[in-house]
């Protein structure tokens, strides 16, 4: 049986859109796939978007069993073409995008490198410490869901950590114990009357507000911190992030701020097609993170590196201008970009996702009064903030549609530092 599965054969396994698999069940369709149903041949085994759950899971174990690297979220061509560009010992290959834009990447892994993560983050989050693993049979009553597409990385890795646990994987949150979700999925999560009494979030930082009203529900949170890249690296509560168990981290100063790097058996092996990932000849890496020590001695994460925007002499992070205004009611979402300036460098240009009945020129006032002068954005448009497949805020998508003019309507005029500005 594979190493995932550690559920009682007559226990749920996975529960997804009506369909119920046993894990005894689960177990012999991913042997015969492993035997017959892969494609002839030992490259990478595509498994594209739009594969229903079981089906993917079921291909990824498979694939997996039989030692063959399984590229989640790519077709059978995509595969093919990476056959010879992929790291040594690649098992699970990672399509990504991220939040900056440009062409996929691949993201190459060993399956080690996340079984070896399952029973820490078990403990950071109060799972059951033994994985479901010991002679009492498993987490066979716990119900663990997900909120997004398995393609994504955070969401499949929910779903093989649930069966890890020997719980059932599901995308429905009504009886779930616990749920995956990134902070935009959360704050819909919490709308629905069957919001589980845990949640695991990742993929962007909690607003203080969105911690507020999880407290509210009585919801326990575990937040994390980690990339495609290097998995999993700070976790904690009440956004208080230290490293996570098997983690070291060093801060390093750079241009833009402290750099965080970190070494760990979790880290992947290389990327395919380009990205932030880089090493250094101590088995450090960091994909261009930017974070500070709080004052308790834990570590904040500020954002992107690559998301610096230097305006009239001073840098600004989109993460943490996002985060203010989100803070603004009536605020939604936003989205921050840098545009290029004769005078400024860079003017900071956002996009806000409005509640209804809330004006823009509302919105930026209340800006005016409360952000950093530096911080303030100076180009306003209300609209849909655009998102990754991972709930993150597509940038490189805003910063396009900016450029080419495609944001609509006219923006409000902001807080121009000159009559061009």
């Amino acid at each position: 049986m594979s190493d995932w599965l550690h559920g009682s054969a007559h226990d749920v396994a996975l529960d997804f859109e009506g369909e119920v698999v046993r894990y005894g069940a689960l177990a012999r369709s991913v042997a015969t796939v492993a035997a017959v149903g892969l494609p002839a041949g030992d490259g990478p085994v595509g498994c594209p978007v739009g594969t229903d759950p079981v089906t993917l899971v079921t291909l990824v174990l498979a694939a997996l069993e039989r030692g063959r690297p399984v590229l989640v979220g790519g077709s059978r061509r995509e595969a093919d073409d990476l056959r010879g560009r992929l790291p040594d010992r690649t098992e699970l290959a990672l399509l990504t995008s991220g939040s900056t834009g440009g062409s996929p990447r691949v993201v190459a892994r060993t399956n080690a490198s996340w079984l070896a993560s399952a029973g820490p983050l078990a403990d950071v989050a109060g799972l059951g410490a033994d994985g479901g693993a010991s002679a009492a049979g498993g987490q066979g009553g716990m119900r663990i869901a997900v909120t997004g597409p398995l393609h994504v990385s955070m969401h499949l890795y929910g779903v093989l950590h649930a069966l890890w646990l020997g719980a059932t994987a599901t995308d429905a949150l009504d009886g779930a114990s616990v749920v995956h979700a990134t902070p935009t999925r959360l704050a819909r999560v919490l709308d629905d009357v069957a919001c589980p009494p845990a949640a695991i979030v990742a993929g962007a930082a909690l607003t203080p507000a969105l911690r507020a009203r999880a407290a509210a529900r009585g919801i326990r949170l575990t937040e994390y911190y980690g990339a495609a890249e290097l998995s999993f690296v700070l976790a904690g509560r009440d956004g208080e992030l230290r490293p996570f168990p098997g983690v070291e981290v060093e801060l390093r100063p750079d241009a833009a701020g402290d750099r965080l790097w970190a070494r760990s058996p979790y880290l992947a092996l290389g990327v395919v097609g380009g990205g932030m990932l880089q090493r250094d000849g101590r088995g450090f890496a960091t994909v261009g993170d930017l974070a500070e020590r709080t004052p308790e001695g834990g570590l904040r994460v500020l954002g992107r590196g690559d998301a610096a925007i230097t305006t009239a002499g001073s840098t600004v992070l989109a993460e943490q201008v996002e985060a203010r205004l989100e803070s603004i009611p009536g605020v939604r979402a936003a989205a921050v970009v840098g545009e290029q300036h004769e005078h400024l460098g860079e003017r900071v240009a956002a996009v806000v996702e409005l509640a209804d009945g809330v004006d823009l020129a509302e919105v930026a006032d209340a800006a005016r009064r409360t952000m950093p002068v530096d911080e303030l954005p100076r180009r306003w448009f209300a609209g849909p903030v655009p998102r990754t497949a991972s709930g993150k805020v597509a940038r490189g998508e805003v910063r396009d549609a900016l450029a080419e003019g495609r944001l609509g309507g006219r923006p409000h005029p902001g807080t121009p530092v000159r009559s061009d500005a």
